[in-house]
């Protein structure tokens, strides 16, 4: 599909970060002035200075990761961005360099247990998620598979440090071509918890989650021609075939239950292609994008699909609009399941149809793109 119309569209209308991702990432033709010119732009935002100024001298950005937001009528977060899976996800998606001080520092950070240990000490819920940060591994529940996907997404899952990680998220997926039916693998019910009685999985057991997913998204090391086609059949698998009549489930790990982080089974699925006048499931054009990132494309019919439904939105004048009511997102923070925003919403009238159409020109290169 000819993309003329939609790029003409982000080069006129889009801010910095698009304007920097669009032509060094999809068109290839940025040169040395212009990036460090458009780099500027990009540390001089709103967002990438509140960022900036949540940096501590230890490398550590911000306050905990996944929640604390509030505690005992403390509040921890003056913006979201103050989370520091937030901050580590805001970097990410502005495509601030790896060599960059803070992402430099804050991946030092995150491979120093003395650090973590004194950054998740401020209440009992973050020193019990500092306690279990090896717990869960397998099925996305605890502090290392946040962190592990983080120093991915910043351009460091590649050098040896988190492997195991990568082996981990493949393993996960893979698991579920041996099995039909979900409670196969899960346990018991536990007592009923308000309107909903649950079922678990112990820690060693598989269950993939988006941050396996991620991890996966963001790495290179793990893509053999045979690993991509396992990744597609067990992804195919869990939308097609797998059967799950769960209300939850829950990861055991020691006399502890602790909530698996974006479960790709159930609630998080990925099953709905991309639609216009559908509202998506919770971060569907995230997910999606993570999958053809992965060098799913074309043998995964959910992508199919969301290509196909992109390409006829865009076939008119080149910009991707819903057909229903959906907002930005102030601080562009992504949090834990939040979708990825570059524009600083409300600050232009084509903020978000910026965002949906540099999502539209990424989905539709990644889709198209044979690894």
């Amino acid at each position: 599909m000819n993309l003329t119309k939609s790029i003409d569209f982000l080069c006129e209308n889009a801010g910095p970060v698009i304007q920097y991702r669009l032509r060094k990432e999809i068109l290839n033709n940025i040169s040395k002035t212009e990036e460090e010119n458009l780099l500027e732009q990009i540390y001089n935002t709103q967002n990438f200075k509140l960022v900036e100024s949540y940096a501590k001298p230890n490398g550590f950005i911000g306050v905990g990761m996944h929640g604390h937001t509030n505690w005992g009528g403390v509040r921890f977060h003056q913006t979201p961005l103050q989370d520091g899976e937030s901050a580590a996800k805001l970097l990410a998606y502005y495509a601030i360099p790896k060599n960059h001080p803070l992402v430099t520092g804050f991946i030092s950070a995150m491979r120093d247990e003395a650090v973590l240990k004194q950054e998740f000490s401020m209440n009992n819920s973050a020193k019990s998620q500092f306690e279990s940060r090896n717990s869960g591994l397998r099925q996305g529940a605890g502090l290392f598979t946040i962190t592990y996907k983080l120093q991915a997404m910043l351009g460091y899952g590649d050098d040896g440090h988190a492997n195991h990680f990568q082996e981990i998220s493949l393993d996960a997926f893979a698991s579920m071509l041996n099995i039909n039916d979900i409670e196969e693998i899960t346990e018991s019910k536990l007592k009923k918890r308000g309107n909903y009685s649950y079922h678990y999985v112990t820690e060693d057991k598989f269950l993939p989650c988006c941050y396996h997913l991620g991890m996966l998204a963001y790495t290179k090391t793990w893509r053999t021609a045979e690993n991509i086609k396992l990744l597609a059949n067990a992804i195919n698998h869990m939308n097609n075939d797998l059967i799950n009549n769960t209300e939850g489930i829950l990861v055991k790990g020691g006399k502890n239950y602790l909530g698996p982080l974006g479960c790709l089974v159930g609630h998080f699925g990925i099953k709905d292609p991309f639609k216009v006048d559908e509202v998506g499931g919770v971060m569907q054009r995230r997910l999606l994008t993570e999958l053809a990132m992965c060098g799913l494309g074309k043998n995964l019919e959910i992508l199919r699909q969301s290509a196909d439904n992109i390409k006829e939105a865009l076939s008119d004048d080149g910009i991707l609009r819903l057909k229903y009511a959906y907002s930005g997102n102030k601080y562009n923070a992504v949090g834990g399941y939040g979708e990825v925003f570059l524009e600083p919403y409300g600050k232009k009238r084509n903020s978000l149809n910026c965002d949906l159409t540099f999502w539209a020109v990424q989905f539709l290169q990644l889709y198209n793109t044979k690894y």
